[in-house]
């Protein structure tokens, strides 16, 4: 009988991301130019092997459990062919648990890798089922759209079921910059969402959704609306407590310094979008959570890439 498998070593490249940005609760999504490179091969020896280094790596599982290995066995059940052994390396350079869609990224690059060792794999799982498996997968949408498309992305369920969703991509600006403001402290989705009420204020609803209006606009075509149309009463003041560093940091950049700053997805990762001529001078106003990271938006998402040379 023929393997449904290929044989040699795939090599996916996936970006960290930013979901919210302000205003797009659950929405709005940016990829970022910060990767982890994640390989597996499908192997005779039996089981499932997982080395994993760089960021999380003294925290993670190293067996069928890790994250990636889960969700490509997951992958080879949705496409329906058996869960093969294989080898899985990891090198992490996301953050974990700081809000810059480090299990977004996990959960597409084993949906990526799993879909390339299979032979017919791309009809097998074609980008629209492979998008609502990871957003099944996460629970939703707002950071694997942009991991697995790259750019800027709105996300929407036409059902309102994070296994129906779907994934508009838009070009960042040219002159779009990101600062990353990476705090010690991780802290998890799950809590971050937990701080959220259940019903919010109409004039607050309705003061998201012009400014969530705007970004689109924003981070498109017209940069230098990026401050107004990153202003957030939906979620960041209700989940202050979890992040106060954070946000005197956010409250400082937009207060006082007229800086575009917002908490990057469920926290505590504080995000300011600016142009690139003021990226390396924002970066110095960091104060307590230090010096920021200048990042560019990323334009290709997870990219399959050749295996390296190194071995």
């Amino acid at each position: 009988m023929t393997s449904p498998f290929r044989d040699g070593l795939a090599r996916v490249r996936v970006p960290a991301t930013s979901a919210n940005l302000g205003p797009g609760y659950d929405s709005f999504g940016l990829a970022l130019g910060l990767y982890d490179n994640v390989e597996a091969a499908v192997t005779g020896t039996g089981g499932i092997r997982v080395q994993v280094t760089g960021e999380g790596a003294q925290r993670v599982r190293r067996d069928a459990s890790h994250l990636v290995a889960k969700t490509m066995a997951t992958a080879f059940g949705r496409m329906d062919v058996p869960v093969p052994s294989f080898d899985l390396s990891c090198t992490n350079r996301i953050p974990h648990g700081r809000g810059l869609g480090s299990s977004s990224a996990a959960i597409v690059s084993g949906l990526v890798l799993a879909r390339a060792l299979v032979v017919d794999g791309g009809e097998r799982l074609g980008d629209e089922s492979l998008m609502s498996l990871a957003s099944e997968l996460e629970g939703h949408p707002d950071n694997v759209a942009p991991c697995f498309y790259g750019g800027f992305t709105i996300a929407w369920s036409p059902s309102g079921r994070a296994d129906d969703a779907r994934a508009l991509r838009l070009e960042p600006h040219p002159d779009v910059a990101a600062v990353v403001f990476v705090p010690s402290a991780s802290l998890s989705t799950r809590k971050a969402r937990g701080m959220m009420p259940d019903s919010v204020p109409h004039a607050d609803a309705s003061f998201n959704v012009s400014r969530a209006g705007l970004l689109v606009a924003a981070l498109t075509a017209r940069p230098d609306l990026l401050f107004d149309a990153t202003a957030d009463r939906l979620h960041q003041n209700y989940r202050e407590p979890a992040y106060a560093a954070s946000m005197a940091l956010v409250h400082d950049l937009r207060d006082h310094r007229g800086v575009a700053a917002t908490i990057s997805g469920a926290g505590p990762t504080v995000i300011a979008l600016t142009t690139s001529d003021r990226a390396a001078e924002i970066a110095d106003l960091g104060g307590a959570l230090g010096t920021g990271q200048v990042l560019t938006p990323d334009t290709t998402g997870a990219t399959l890439v050749p295996p390296r040379s190194d071995g």
